[in-house]
């Protein structure tokens, strides 16, 4: 393996997105990931279809998509952790990882012998990342949370969406899962500090990360607007609460992002724009002053806008370095010249598809360069190879576990 972390095993026993989204990002730097799934339906999001990936012929692998977009660099085995002997097979090789990733209810693991107390107990070094909905201790410990419940208790809902009194007025929950995506980012960062933490002083540690907890953390400048003022931020559309004009646009011929970022932008854009009268009005002229009537300017500037298409827009705007971008659909994204060049999209080999496309880690090293090897494993497919590999069982060891449905 390639990779700044491919010193590193970690044990994951995670399902649906949180933490396999971080394990994907562990894999993608480098890490052994040992996804573990239940024999006979595995991840729940193997069936979160369609769309699946097909075979040569045009007939469904039975991967879902959902599970292919969370799951690439891993290795698949199949362990029924409700029974004794597959209890013994985990904590064997949790034993010999650096890293188990959970997201069980609290306590859930703990009936399985499972649970950060009864894994340190043999890896005293172990980095155990617990990711639940709520956390482990306050009133709500006990739930179960999922990411759209999670993006309305935590306040991103009531900033998404049409604002009051305009046509399609409501909150909004954001177009992919948010919340589970930031707290497997937060995991891979939390993991990897303990990691550090860990090479310092040589103590394990557990994780608790809860989607709640990490939802308020990045409301960021919204939080912060809140806890400045005193006064809960509303829907605003495309628009931004700090920044004026920063939101979807009409062209003549549909929408554009337009992004003035500070008063020399706007300047340059009230010179293409034809507002040149504006650009110097004091009621205008800087950016808090542009928050304050922006129930007035947004309306000048959206007739100007409206009389150009959004090419022409687009090309003068970006000449004059004047922040602004088309609104893309995902055929048009993974068209654009840009993602094109920086080659966002992979093409791994897959066992029954032939190959599976998927995107790519954003981050670059320059000394060790990320590989993608592997595609998003078929359910066991390294079941019987992991067994023999770290646990040294043998193959007649494997076929009895197998007759036993163990694994």
């Amino acid at each position: 393996m390639a990779g700044p972390l491919a010193h590193l095993k970690v044990l994951d026993l995670s399902r649906i997105l949180a933490g396999p989204w971080a394990s994907q990002v562990l894999a993608d730097f480098g890490a052994e990931v040992i996804k573990v799934e239940r024999p006979g339906k595995g991840d729940d999001t193997r069936h979160w279809g369609p769309p699946f990936l097909k075979d040569a012929d045009g007939n469904d692998t039975g991967e879902a998509a959902y599970y292919l977009s969370a799951n690439r660099g891993k290795k698949s085995i199949t362990v029924d952790i409700t029974q004794p002997r597959g209890q013994e097979l985990i904590k064997q090789l949790a034993a010999q990882c650096d890293i188990v990733l959970e997201n069980y209810k609290v306590g859930g693991l703990k009936k399985y012998g499972l649970d950060y107390p009864s894994i340190k107990a043999i890896n005293p070094k172990i980095i155990y990342c617990s990711i639940t909905g709520f956390g482990q201790t306050g009133p709500y410990a006990a739930r179960a949370g999922y990411d759209a419940m999670i993006q309305g208790m935590g306040g991103l809902m009531s900033l998404t969406g049409v604002p009051e009194g305009q046509p399609g007025a409501g909150p909004q929950k954001v177009g992919v899962a948010v919340a589970d995506l930031m707290t497997g980012m937060y995991a891979v960062s939390g993991v990897l500090a303990a990691v550090i933490h860990r090479d310092r002083t040589g103590e394990g540690q557990q994780i608790d990360l809860a989607l709640l907890d990490t939802q308020v953390a990045w409301l960021a400048n919204q939080a912060q607007n809140f806890l400045t003022s005193g006064v809960s931020p509303e829907r605003q559309g495309t628009a931004h609460p700090n920044i004026v004009p920063y939101q979807a646009v009409p062209a003549s011929d549909g929408y554009f992002m337009l992004a003035v970022g500070n008063d020399a932008q706007f300047k340059k854009f009230c010179s293409i724009a034809g507002l040149d009268s504006i650009a110097e009005d004091p009621a205008y002229a800087t950016n808090s002053a542009r928050v304050g009537a922006r129930e007035t300017l947004v309306p000048v500037i959206e007739r100007a806008t409206q009389e150009k298409p959004a090419a022409w827009w687009l090309e003068k705007l970006s000449d004059a370095h004047v922040p602004c971008g088309p609104i893309n659909n995902l055929e048009q994204v993974f068209a654009d010249p840009q993602v094109l060049a920086r080659g966002m999209v992979v093409e791994q080999k897959h066992p029954t598809a032939g190959s599976v496309k998927t995107v790519r880690n954003p981050v670059g090293f320059s000394e060790s360069a990320l590989e993608y090897q592997n595609a998003p494993p078929t359910l066991g497919a390294h079941t019987d190879e992991t067994l023999e590999t770290m646990l040294s069982l043998s193959a007649d060891d494997i076929a009895q576990l197998r007759r036993d449905g163990v694994i």
